[in-house]
This record gives structure tokens, C-alpha cells and sequence, in this order.
């Protein structure tokens, strides 16, 4: 196994059998940055390998290689090994290589059918798109994974689960021989999650070489037959699963040992910063009421459809309730808008990054500083040193790794771009920081960043409230929980009893259920 990076050739054989697609020095550089260097992936025909790796380790850059959206600049691929080329996305289906990605790129005014089916529909007479076969194969397709969704149904009536689970029947809709899987759980739940760890059973039964990329151990573990490591563009490691443990992927994905998942915090709680009384919307969340103090974490946890996000968008202004009252240092504020919010010192990072956090086209220092254009202008003109000099600090605090500050934030990974969205609404100097799941889909280097910048944030004053699914992450961040199931509080947890039991036992209603 190697632990060092280097020229990228395969450490061992890891299986008998030849692959089905192969990668050999495969090199993708961009001005000024080589993503991937000289790097090797092999998959094999019914098995799983994992790609993990911090963000930005060239995870993204390698399936954009793979499904023809980026040429590589050196190198080869060779499916059943016959040497390939990806020009075109299309090419890249046509070979049989496919992929179901984190955020699903979907089209939200068409059908599910049509969703599934586009670019590749059947054809009927005169070359017109067979609609009835259209159908009736996506119903073929979505009942085979499971899936309880009508193909005439609008897309953008569908939850996000849904929605995945349609992604998936497309990714499945060509005879795909290479299936690649990025981040899939991202959005599901766990019953979710369950039935698509039989689809990927599946699949393997079906011969299909199987690329599995999760920030999730877990998933890593169970799922995977295979392993191979980035980091910083470069192949580090690759083997057997079963003769791997946790402490040396992680090893190899960041360069130590990480021992402490969760920093070490004294609470230094001061005084009363946010009240919120009665809030309710007519369909998401009733009687939701709690106090913030400064230096204080406080976990919203429950589970999905518990309204917990919808909340945290009313409080910011995104949406309107239809009562309650909200005081900040004990003086009433109205919120009707974002801008209301920010004014009042309440800042928001969503679960949604890609589509409500950043913008993609812009630069980093852009996204970082526009919130905060009266700190960074003079009489109306930008002055383009200050706002390079606030965005530095910030994304320094962060950890955050670019080029420069000229990138856009649209060619970062997943977890910079959430820290470029963090540093944003930090650089408005707030009182209080929402944080919708905030290492939703970023690596264990990345979080273990963010939670230190959340340690440091509580220790100099702000309030801090942390949406998060992953129990680990409620349980070692949060000074106090409230636990919220079907749009309302059904507990506000102490210190001392936050556990996994008591969190899940609330959120399902097993409490209620045993008393």
C-alpha cells in the first residue's frame, strides 16, 4: 500500500479478474492548478470500489473525465481493455458509462418520464419519440429500484428524495456497464439509504462495475469491495477493503493521523441573544419557541420531513410565517426578508449550497464580499484591495484551498464551496450563524475544519445554530439539542442527555410511544 503520493501506478492487483474500465496516468490540469496527476482507477465487472478523499483531492475532476465533460491532457481509459475516448458526455453513455451525481441536474417543469429518457427516448415511426414505450419503460425502471413514482408526475412536484431516486432510474435508463455513484445517500433517508444499498447488490449481480464515492465510512465499508485514495490530485493508495481499516484510509486521505473528530470546548456562555416565540407556518412548523445565548451551540436534529430547515428559512426571512415573534439582544425585529435578517444580525448558510448559498460564475472574493459592499466601497466604488483583503481573512480562517481568490466558486469542490458560503455570511460580523447541515458532503479533513472554526466562533461570542442529520455531529458540537419531529419541538435536550439513543428515540416518537 502506498502512503505517499507520487506518480500514480497501481500499488497491487486487486482482483483476479481484468477489469472492466481502466485508468492509466491520467493527467487534467486548469490554469494554474493540476487537479490530477498522472493518476490509476481500475473497476472491476460485479464489484464495488471506493474513491474517497478529502475535498479537493480531484474526486469531481476524475467523474467529469469519466463521463466526458473534461478531456484529460494525458493518459488512458480502456474499457474491457480497448483503448476509449470521451469527447462528449454522449459518447461517454454510448460506451455504457454512466453516473449518479450528489446534486441531480434534473429539469423540473418535465416529467419523470421525461426526465429519465432525455437524450436517449424511444422512437416510434417517422423517428418521433415513442410515448406510451417512454412510460412504460420508466415505470419498468423506477419499479425496479423500488421506486413508487408515477412517470407522469412534474418532476418539481416530487420531494428530494424523489427526486434522487429518479436521477438513479436515468443514470440506469442506458445499458450502462460502468455505474458511477457520486455521493448517492446525500439526500436519502435511512430507509432510502437501506434500498439502495440493494440496489447497488443488484447491480453487482448484474455484472456492472461499480465506482462508489461517499464521505461516509460507513457506506465505505459496507458497501464497497475495492479501495483506491486521492489525495491533492495524486493516487496514494488502492487495495482490498477488507485489509483496510478507518485510521488508514484516513491516513492516506489527509496526510496524518486525525484521533479527535471533535475539538474540545469550555462553554463560555453569556447573555441572552435571540428569543423565539410562536412561530408557525401554515403547512411546514407550529409552536416553535427557544432562547439563544451568546457562545452557545445550539442542534436542531430530527428526521427528514421534520420541518427543521423550514424553520431555520422563516427565521432568515426566505419564506413568511403566519405567527410568532422574534427579539434580538431583547429588542422586537421584524423579518420579512434576508436583507431584514442580515440587518438584524441573523446569517443563514443552507443545506443547499450549489443553488442558494454561492454563485457559481462569480469569483471567490465576489462571493465572499458581497454581502458586505459597504465595508469593501468608497463613495459607491469597489475598492478591489479591500475586498480582496477581507476575503483572504476569511477563507484563511477556513482553511479554504484555491488557486487564488480569482477562482470561480463553481470549479471549487463541494466542501470549499460550503466553506466560501460560511466565510460569506461571516464577513457580515453577525450575531447569530444558522448552519443548515454544514459538512453535508465534505470529507473528515474538512469537517474536522469546520468544526474547529464553530469551536472558535462560540468561544469569541456568536450563537451558533446547528442543523444537523448526523448524530456524531449533534452529539459532539452541541451545548443543547432541540429535537424536532412532524413540524414541532417534541424535546430540548441538556448537555448531558445528548445521546444517540435519546436523539433517535425522540425523533421517531419511540419516547412518546413506550410511556
Amino acid at each position: 500500500m502506498q502512503l505517499e503520493p507520487g506518480p500514480a501506478v497501481s500499488s497491487k492487483t486487486v482482483s483476479d479478474i481484468a477489469p472492466r474500465l481502466s485508468l492509466k496516468g491520467i493527467t487534467k490540469t486548469f490554469p494554474g492548478v493540476r487537479a490530477l496527476s498522472e493518476v490509476s482507477l481500475a473497476l472491476f465487472p460485479g464489484k464495488v470500489t471506493a474513491l474517497v478523499g478529502e475535498n479537493g483531492a480531484g474526486k469531481s475532476t476524475l467523474v467529469k473525465v469519466l463521463t466526458g465533460i473534461y478531456q484529460p491532457n494525458e493518459g488512458e481509459i480502456r474499457i474491457d481493455d480497448a483503448p476509449v475516448r470521451f469527447p462528449t458526455p454522449q459518447a461517454a453513455e454510448t460506451a455504457g458509462v454512466t453516473a449518479i451525481h450528489q446534486e441531480t441536474v434534473l429539469f423540473d417543469e418535465l416529467s419523470v418520464a421525461e426526465n429519465i429518457f432525455l437524450g436517449h427516448a424511444p422512437k416510434g415511426r417517422f423517428g418521433l419519440i415513442d410515448r406510451a414505450a417512454m412510460k412504460a419503460r420508466a415505470r419498468e425502471i423506477l419499479s425496479g429500484i423500488g421506486a413508487n413514482i408515477d412517470p407522469n408526475a412534474t418532476l418539481k412536484d416530487l420531494g428530494t428524495a424523489n427526486k434522487h431516486l429518479v436521477a438513479i432510474a436515468r443514470a440506469l435508463s442506458i445499458d450502462a456497464r460502468v455505474v458511477i455513484m457520486d455521493e448517492p445517500t446525500a439526500a436519502l433517508s435511512q430507509k432510502e439509504i437501506e434500498e439502495l444499498y440493494e440496489l447497488v447488490e443488484g447491480l453487482k449481480r448484474q455484472g456492472k462495475a461499480i465506482l462508489f464515492i461517499s464521505h461516509k465510512f460507513d457506506e465505505i465499508f459496507r458497501i464497497a469491495d475495492y479501495y483506491t485514495v486521492y489525495r491533492d490530485g495524486q493516487m496514494v493508495g488502492d487495495g482490498v477493503i477488507a485489509d483496510v481499516s478507518e485510521p488508514d484510509l484516513v491516513k492516506m486521505m489527509v496526510g496524518r493521523e486525525v484521533s479527535q473528530i471533535f475539538p474540545e470546548r469550555q462553554q463560555n456562555v453569556g447573555d441572552e441573544v435571540l428569543v423565539v416565540d410562536g412561530y408557525e407556518h401554515p403547512t411546514e412548523f407550529a409552536d416553535i419557541g427557544f432562547t439563544l445565548k451568546r457562545g452557545e451551540i445550539l442542534g436542531f436534529y430530527g428526521l427528514v420531513g421534520a420541518g427543521r430547515s423550514e424553520f431555520m428559512q422563516a427565521l432568515f426571512g426566505i419564506t413568511r410565517p403566519s405567527a410568532g415573534q422574534v427579539r434580538i439582544d431583547g429588542a422586537p425585529v421584524t423579518i420579512r426578508s434576508p436583507a431584514d435578517a442580515v440587518n438584524s444580525g441573523i446569517v443563514y448558510v443552507p443545506e443547499d449550497r450549489g443553488k442558494q448559498g454561492a454563485i457559481g460564475a462569480l469569483p471567490i472574493f465576489q462571493n465572499v464580499t458581497l454581502p458586505s459592499l459597504a465595508r469593501t466601497s468608497h463613495k459607491g466604488f469597489l475598492k478591489l484591495a479591500e475586498e480582496f483583503k477581507l476575503a483572504r481573512e476569511y477563507t484563511q480562517r477556513l482553511d479554504l484551498r484555491a488557486a487564488s481568490l480569482d477562482t470561480d466558486v463553481g470549479n471549487l469542490s463541494g466542501g470549499n464551496q460550503q466553506k466560501v458560503v460560511i466565510a460569506k455570511w461571516l464577513a457580515t460580523q453577525p450575531k447569530v450563524i444558522i448552519l443548515d447541515e454544514p459538512t453535508k458532503g465534505i470529507d473528515i479533513g474538512s469537517k474536522a475544519a469546520v468544526h474547529e472554526f464553530m469551536a472558535e466562533l462560540a468561544a469569541q461570542g456568536l450563537a451558533v445554530i446547528m442543523v444537523s442529520s448526523e448524530i456524531p455531529e449533534i452529539v459532539g458540537m452541541s451545548d443543547r439539542v432541540i429535537v424536532m419531529r412532524e413540524g414541532r419541538m417534541v424535546a430540548e435536550l441538556t448537555k448531558a442527555d445528548i445521546t444517540p439513543e435519546t436523539l433517535v428515540g425522540h425523533a421517531a416518537g419511540i419516547k412518546e410511544a413506550a410511556q
